[in-house]
């Protein structure tokens, strides 16, 4: 069994924090047919997920995200490309959005 320990901290507090944990949870499911339960807390939350061969947290505060996922035997031969793929996603979500360039035609 491979375990996933994954952290990236934050300014956003836990409202904002809060919406891109519902995003990922969202998105997990989507793409990869994870089963998702949220639970809100005062001061933290914690998205709970599974399918199989995966199960693992997604704990969320005020400045950070930390990931916690077991990998079954099976899946534990791409824990690199797991890994790579929920950071990237992670990262997705974090960074900040641009503001969109407006040209003007003369």
């Amino acid at each position: 069994m491979a375990n996933l320990h994954i952290l990236r901290e934050h300014t956003l507090g836990l409202s904002a924090a809060r919406k891109i944990a519902v995003a990922w949870a969202e998105q997990v499911e989507a793409d990869f047919g994870m089963e998702c339960s949220y639970e809100e807390g005062k001061s933290a939350d914690q998205v709970t997920f599974s399918r199989s061969g995966v199960n693992g947290t997604l704990h969320v505060t005020t400045d950070r995200f930390e990931l916690d996922a077991k990998l079954g035997f099976l899946l534990g031969a791409f824990k690199g490309k797991i890994e790579a793929e929920i950071v990237k996603n992670l990262d997705d979500l974090l960074a900040p959005k641009a503001g969109k360039a407006v040209t003007k035609k003369k």
